[in-house]
């Protein structure tokens, strides 16, 4: 089966910046679609952002545009979400998702593997 593993969540104060990075094993994954959702205690699980497999173009959600960037590696298959400018509305689990065929960047049902998620906690 693949694997994705989630890293680089921690506490952070409002303002601050982190960095999580995504890796992959099983497959090699420079040729698919990769995304980044996030889920609060008690909301559902939503997009924050992703980035496509053959021109590397990136999209975000409203709530995260001009804050987050997504970049990719493909000789080291990861994918990485740098934040910056945290909010507390950002306190979540970001979870990293492989993307195998063609489909809405913005919907979780066209994601095919997911990792477990890392913990993200921004405090006031």
């Amino acid at each position: 089966q693949v694997a994705l593993v989630e890293s680089g969540g921690g506490l952070v104060q409002a303002g601050g910046s982190l960095r999580l990075s995504c890796g992959a094993s099983g497959r090699t994954f420079s040729r698919y679609s990769m995304g980044w959702f996030r889920q609060a205690p008690g909301k559902e699980r939503e997009f924050v952002g992703a980035v496509s497999w053959n021109a590397g173009s990136t999209y975000y959600a409203d709530s995260v545009k001009g804050r987050f960037t997504i970049s990719r590696d493909n000789a080291k298959n990861t994918v990485d979400l740098q934040m910056n400018s945290l909010k507390p509305d950002d306190t979540a689990v970001y979870y990293c998702a492989v993307q195998l065929y063609r489909g809405s960047y913005f919907e979780i049902s066209t994601y095919d593997y997911w990792g477990q998620g890392t913990q993200v906690t921004v405090s006031s």
